[in-house]
């Protein structure tokens, strides 16, 4: 349903969109099919899992910024910075040890938000700049990286944050109820709606009342507190906080956005797409590691490869949907 030309229906999953969740399949069988039980294993499917759970977390507060029509490059940093506040806060406990880098990632969303919705600042430009500033906090809280603030193995933080659940990482489990919050969030909320329909035309959700620069700034704050969430569970599962996690992250993030269908643009996209393409990098990452002969590097050569398949993939479907309704 439109009005003035904005989009204020909840979206329905699209064919055009199945490009992550169809190569992904294709990539599970093909890894199961070569490298057998080394790959289609529980111990190693665990293991893709959990590091599939902080990317998780990342990316589905990317959604709603991308939904929104913006861009947040400072999630790696945010990582990084919320790791290493965790590990200087365990000293005080648990609660200090989670309370500390949620409050601190939640004001940079505040920032972030406001000079984007109030101050009409572009997106690109002011989340680079808290790239930027939380990164050099990070290292500055860390004496230069000279300093590893190391956490407490009793600690009940250390506990959850390498606790198996059911054969499953404890991460995964939280991540994966973030992930269902988001999605009850994102398509049965009034505040989902509006994130569509901002990022689909703002002029005509301001022409509508709707509250642009209030999505904006909770959307930015949802982002930083998620990846802050990201950096206490990175931060519990190592015992330890380092100002260099993180580097290239927003990148990851962004690209498994991007892979699930979601638009750049804004407005258009799911959370669904988001979990394939977050479990789709992961799944290619493992496969490289399974060859073993491949460094590090040529795990970024394929993962821009398979962006690149899954977004002509996407692009066939979208053109084949188009000549069926015509039909």
């Amino acid at each position: 349903m439109t009005a003035l030309g904005l989009r204020v229906a909840v979206p329905r999953w699209r064919v055009d969109r199945a490009g992550a969740p169809l190569v992904l399949g294709l990539v599970v069988l093909a890894g199961a099919a070569v490298f057998g039980g080394s790959f289609a294993g529980g111990r190693n499917l665990g293991n893709i899992a959990l590091d599939s759970s902080y990317l998780l977390l990342i990316a589905t507060g990317m959604t709603f910024v991308i939904l929104s029509g913006g861009i947040d490059l400072s999630v790696g940093s945010l990582l990084a910075l919320s790791g290493v506040l965790t590990a200087y806060g365990a000293r005080w406990g648990t609660l200090s040890a989670v309370a500390l880098p949620l409050a601190v990632c939640a004001a940079f969303g505040v920032v972030n938000g406001l000079l984007i919705g109030r101050a009409r600042i572009a997106p690109f430009i002011v989340t680079l700049a808290t790239l930027l500033f939380a990164r050099g906090l990070a290292f500055a809280v860390a004496d230069e990286g000279n300093r590893v603030y190391i956490i407490p193995a009793g600690l009940t933080l250390t506990r959850l944050g390498q606790a198996r659940w059911l054969g499953l990482g404890a991460p995964v489990w939280l991540a994966l109820a973030v992930f269902a919050g988001g999605l009850v969030l994102l398509n049965l909320t009034r505040f989902g709606q509006a994130t569509f329909a901002v990022g689909d035309n703002q002029e005509a959700a301001e022409l509508m009342g709707l509250p642009v620069a209030r999505v904006r700034v909770l959307v930015y704050v949802l982002s930083a507190v998620l990846t802050g969430v990201a950096g206490v569970l990175v931060a519990a599962q190592t015992q330890s906080g380092l100002p260099t996690i993180g580097e290239g992250r927003e990148l990851e993030a962004i690209a498994a956005v991007v892979i699930g269908g979601t638009l750049l643009s804004g407005g258009a996209g799911s959370l669904s797409g988001t979990l394939a393409g977050v479990l789709l990098l992961k799944v290619i990452q493992n496969l490289i590691n399974q060859v073993g002969t491949l460094t590090a590097y040529y795990q970024q050569v394929v993962s821009g490869t398979f962006l690149v398949v899954v977004v002509l993939v996407q692009l066939r479907l979208s053109a084949r949907s188009a000549r069926r309704r015509r039909s």
